[in-house]
């Protein structure tokens, strides 16, 4: 499953690495946090933040996720998702893992120290210890609502991001920031309930495990339609036109309409596209925001 093994030993033993940081979840992150930066200036953002906050993130939140595979190592090995994992394996030892998540987390923190500004850093480290220690080590283990409190850390990157261009945090930035984190409860149970199975043998007290299928349903659809609403803020507030916002309704519908079909009739296979849905969803949706921002900048030129 691992698709980024190279040919080589010292390729293979990088992409073991590289895997830690679960390049997919930390790919989106970087991204969120890019749009934030676009959206805290009216200009282009300048390429030593753009790149010293790309990187920095990434590597903040790639330490984060490696510390996650370190101390999920035998909860991975018992889920069929996670298995093939090097550090679920073996294939790489607790010590390298705690070595190569130093090394990363040093490099990104001097990286946003050096390229953006203090503020961005503490920022980001308070993301990796919400993440890594309370999500991680607090959350996930005990309660059902795991993934909704710990979603904060999650949604933090449009934050990250915009502080690294404009040294603060304001209002219209903490609502990405809310979007994301009213997202992520029905992107993840969906994902959790055609999983359930990996959860329920790893003894991790998912919302599936511990309430059923048509709860966890139920809750998909109404947090499908808070989220409609509160995508709705930006343009509410003034900080998007009239393109984000026909993008967000015609997103939104979609999204309410997979929720609604899985509480119907559900199937597995309807949650494995409802979860795929949802990340197309998060990143045309923050796509609708950066050229709708352009658009009103150029036409209020």
């Amino acid at each position: 499953m691992d698709s980024t093994t190279f040919s080589s030993p010292l390729g293979s033993r990088l992409s073991q690495y590289f895997v830690l940081t679960k390049p997919r979840v930390t790919q989106l992150a970087v991204f969120c946090a890019v749009i934030g930066m676009f959206l805290a200036t009216p200009a282009m953002v300048p390429w030593d933040k753009l790149l010293g906050g790309a990187v920095g993130i990434w590597s903040l939140a790639g330490t984060a996720f490696a510390i996650n595979c370190f101390v999920e190592q035998k909860v991975d090995a018992k889920m069929r998702r996670t298995a093939w994992r090097p550090s679920a394996r073996g294939q790489i030892t607790p010590a390298q893992i705690l070595t190569f998540s130093a090394m990363l987390g040093g490099i990104g923190m001097w990286t946003l120290y050096t390229f953006t500004n203090p503020l961005t850093m503490w920022l980001t480290i308070a993301t990796f210890v919400d993440y890594a220690v309370i999500y991680t080590l607090l959350l996930k283990p005990y309660t059902p609502q795991n993934i909704v409190i710990g979603g904060a850390a999650g949604a933090m990157p449009p934050a990250l991001g915009w502080a690294a261009v404009a040294g603060h945090v304001p209002g219209d930035a903490w609502i990405l920031v809310l979007i994301i984190f009213v997202w992520t409860p029905p992107h993840f149970w969906a994902l959790a309930l055609y999983r359930r199975k990996d959860y329920e043998n790893a003894g991790l007290p998912m919302l599936p495990i511990t309430h059923g299928e048509k709860y966890t349903l139920l809750n998909i659809f109404l947090y499908t339609l808070v989220l409609f609403a509160v995508t709705l803020m930006p343009y509410i507030s003034g900080m998007s036109g009239v393109v984000y916002l026909a993008s967000a309704v015609a997103l939104g519908a979609g999204f309410i309409g997979y929720a609604w079909k899985m509480y119907r009739d559900y199937s597995d296979a309807l949650a494995r596209k409802t979860f795929r849905y949802s990340i197309i969803y998060l990143s045309l949706l923050f796509l609708a925001l950066l050229v709708d921002h352009y658009v009103r900048t150029v036409i209020g030129a």
